[in-house]
């Protein structure tokens, strides 16, 4: 019998689309996947092993229409192949299935309590993630753990994610100037992890802080030196 792998005839991902084409209709699918992003990229920032992907079509089969999450995390991929960097992602070329997908719900429901979870599921993703900002009634987060093939809700939050190493979780703060609920990644602990605009924040705070301690510090220095020379003595014989 011919052993014929199909796979190494499926197209590649400079063949294939980046996206489905589909706009955003929510600032929030583009805002809290890429402050998600952005905070991986600083607290991974020693590490190339993984990828963290935003509104970018997941190829899972050949040429058939992707998957196009908000948002979406993999591990043990490069972090970066080349200065172009990837404009889409294809699982058997990759060798990963992402290990979480995010979904922010917006004005109109696609799938993704239903559909979505199922793909997702059918895929092997470890961990779904769903954000819904205009739930009132039921939980606006979600976390789902795949278990022998069924997505199983978390409790909690943040949710501990043992695999990545991090958790996730919501409470309000400030991102680029808008305070409301965002999504954010959590220690062991559950300590919220600072963004790097908190991180940036706090040093400059720092170079403030020690600026004024040297400020005051000479100050003191300068007083003391009038009061010796006005006592007859030349602080400079004191060194």
């Amino acid at each position: 019998m011919l052993n014929y792998d199909f796979k190494l005839y499926w197209p590649s991902t400079e063949e294939l689309p980046d996206s489905d084409d589909t706009p955003v209709d929510n600032e929030l699918q583009d805002l809290i996947p890429g402050l998600l992003k952005a905070m991986l990229a600083m607290l991974w920032s020693d590490r190339l092993d993984w990828f963290f992907g935003v509104d970018m079509a997941v190829y899972y089969e050949g040429e058939k229409p992707p998957y196009v999450p908000d948002g979406f995390l993999s591990l043990g991929v490069e972090r970066i192949i080349d200065e172009d960097l990837r404009s889409s992602y294809a699982i058997w070329e990759e060798e990963r299935v992402p290990i979480l997908m995010l979904e922010v719900v917006s004005q109109t429901y696609r799938g993704e309590y239903s559909t979505k979870m199922q793909d997702y599921a059918d895929l092997g993703v470890l961990f779904y993630v769903i954000y819904n900002p205009k739930r009132r009634r039921k939980p606006r987060f979600e976390v789902h753990r795949l278990v022998n093939g069924k997505y199983e809700l978390q409790s909690g939050n943040p949710i501990w994610l043992p695999e990545i190493g991090l958790g996730i979780g919501n409470e309000r703060g400030t991102y680029q100037g808008i305070t409301r609920e965002w999504l954010y990644w959590y220690d062991d602990r559950g300590q919220r992890l600072p963004t790097p605009e908190e991180r940036a924040f706090q040093a400059e705070r720092g170079a403030i802080q020690e600026q004024q301690r040297r400020l005051e510090a000479e100050e003191r220095a300068s007083l003391l030196a009038e009061r010796l020379r006005s006592l007859g003595i030349d602080p400079e014989t004191l060194a």
